[in-house]
């Protein structure tokens, strides 16, 4: 396909998310047409990395160069922005349901929250542009190395007709695997999503705090426990999850488990009530497995029973510092 026949892109807001894609579908052969920033200095550092790209304060601007328009901006900020632009799509347009496939360029507004609904951009959507959502399932650093480091990953796409296509297009593009979610589901996919993102990292923050009680400090223990995460996310990867499933309730080591149980709820707070929700998942996953351990039902009563317990003493915060 030749550059004259893809669609120009634009960005409005200049943020890490928008310097990946941008230089990512740039170097995918993508003719990124125009940037929008609150500071027009940070549209012109992104600008001045794209050949034939220019900068601009005015997210309008960006409307009257691109094709498809990404909204890069925070969640608050989607609605608000998209009041405030004019597409003015032509009749006969290809964003119209009837009109024939020949008919004009697609135009679009796509924003790039996991959370927020697609329906925030209507306003748009009565001017006769294509709406929808794109967004990367990758933490992005800013550092340079996001372009490469993204390949491999999903977005989620929400979009019909000639937009998902050319969403889907652009999300191989980027060496990326699409996803498509249905309406209404942006909250709960973008709220499990924290328990592979931050709330892995509040997993660790927890083992770091009990382990300094024992003396430990965060930088030993860190640099016990990352590659002890790393070799599951890769035995998870192989294995699936229930195959990747370690410890005494996957070898369905009774004893070991109430002893522990007993040894969290001892230490007050919310710890005992964090442990037992969690190997509440490990019983699911264990159960899961080619042949369960012969002591999972009583390892699964030994957790509630510890539950019981515990959800109905936990205060609010934890007693471990």
């Amino acid at each position: 396909m030749s550059q004259s026949s893809l669609p120009r892109l634009g960005f409005i807001g200049a943020g890490r998310l928008a310097r990946c894609l941008a230089l990512g579908f740039t170097q995918a052969g993508y003719p990124v047409t125009a940037i929008a920033s609150r500071t027009l200095e940070s549209a012109r550092r992104l600008a001045g990395q794209i050949d034939q790209c220019a900068a601009y304060d005015d997210p309008q601007q960006v409307v009257d160069a691109a094709d498809i328009v990404f909204l890069s901006v925070p969640d608050d900020s989607i609605g608000t922005t998209a009041n405030t632009l004019r597409f003015n799509c032509a009749p006969g347009s290809p964003d119209s349901p009837d009109a024939p496939a020949s008919a004009g360029r697609l135009r679009a507004l796509v924003h790039c929250s996991g959370a927020s609904p697609v329906e925030l951009l209507a306003p748009v959507q009565s001017q006769g542009a294509s709406i929808g959502g794109f967004h990367p399932l990758y933490l992005f650093s800013g550092d340079p190395a996001d372009t490469e480091r993204i390949g491999g990953c999903s977005i989620t796409i929400e979009a019909d007709g000639a937009l998902k296509e050319a969403l889907t297009a652009l999300a191989v593009a980027l060496r990326c695997h699409p996803l498509s979610i249905p309406p209404g589901g942006r909250m709960l996919y973008h709220g499990a999503a924290h328990y592979a993102a931050s709330f892995a990292l509040c997993s660790l923050a927890e083992c770091v705090a009990l382990w300094r009680t024992l003396g430990f400090a965060e930088e030993d223990a860190l640099r016990a426990l990352l590659p002890m995460l790393s070799g599951t996310l890769q035995t998870a990867r192989d294995r699936g999850l229930p195959g990747a499933l370690a410890g005494p309730i996957s070898r369905g080591d009774t004893g070991v488990v109430r002893k522990q149980l007993a040894l969290f709820e001892g230490l007050g707070g919310d710890h005992a009530a964090l442990y037992g929700l969690m190997s509440r998942r490990a019983v699911a996953l264990a159960r899961r497995r080619a042949t369960p351990p012969a002591t999972i039902d009583a390892i699964a009563d030994a957790v509630e029973e510890s539950l019981a317990r515990s959800l109905n003493q936990a205060p609010a915060g934890t007693s471990v510092k």
